[in-house]
């Protein structure tokens, strides 16, 4: 199996399934918006689910980790983060262990102020990747996703 190789870097080595080698692509990519990120107080996975509420306008939980496709402990651990930061509120829905997430105003000020940073890292990746990387990346996401995400 070849080495794969980062110029002026440290040597990747094959890996031996598609699910492995996704999940380190997956922590280089969280590395760049990260560190872009940080410098507005948030990391991808809270953007993510900012940027979701944003969206939706409204949704419980059980359709935001649908959506996301993230487990509900790590979603539950993030809206709390997010609750405690005055970012995202909660209402009771129709059952009354059901919650209703939505943005605050403070959530979509903080949402503003990360947008320049998400810019400059997705920025960063299409200059990595190339014009013709960039979109062939994003087809071949949108495949292999929708090819696990059925039944």
């Amino acid at each position: 199996m070849p080495v794969l190789s980062k110029p002026g870097g440290v040597a990747l080595f094959p890996l031996p399934c598609a699910c492995q080698s996704l999940r380190r692509l997956t922590r280089l990519v969280t590395r760049i918006y990260d560190r872009e990120l940080r410098k507005a107080g948030l990391e991808v996975t809270q953007y993510g689910l900012l940027t979701a509420l944003a969206t939706a306008g409204e949704a419980n939980q059980k359709r935001l980790s649908a959506g996301l496709a993230m487990d509900s402990t790590t979603l539950t651990r993030t809206l709390g983060l997010l609750a405690r930061k005055g970012w995202v509120r909660a209402r009771r829905g129709k059952d009354r262990r059901e919650r209703i997430y939505s943005l605050t105003p403070a959530g979509r000020r903080q949402m503003a102020l990360a947008e320049p940073c998400w810019t400059e890292a997705e920025r960063a990746l299409r200059k990595r990747l190339g014009r013709a990387g960039w979109r062939t990346m994003v087809r071949a996401v949108d495949r292999v996703t929708e090819a696990v995400a059925g039944p």
